[in-house]
């Protein structure tokens, strides 16, 4: 049994860089750990998720 969701744009396999869920969970689930134990280290777990949510808003409307 084929590995793709029937109905998949992708024929045979999926394009080079194509950035999916588990990619990018592997990726950012370290990343934002790492950040908030720095964080909380330094006392500054707050001040980190305002910046964190003025960048992903700012991308968002950039993006759009």
């Amino acid at each position: 049994m084929s590995d793709f969701m029937p109905g998949t744009p992708y024929f045979d396999e999926r394009p080079k860089g194509l950035l999916t869920w588990p990619k990018l969970l592997r990726i950012g689930i370290p990343v934002a750990a790492i950040s908030i134990l720095a964080g909380w280290h330094f006392d500054v777990v707050i001040e980190l998720m305002l910046v964190i949510t003025g960048v992903l808003t700012i991308l968002a409307i950039t993006r759009r």
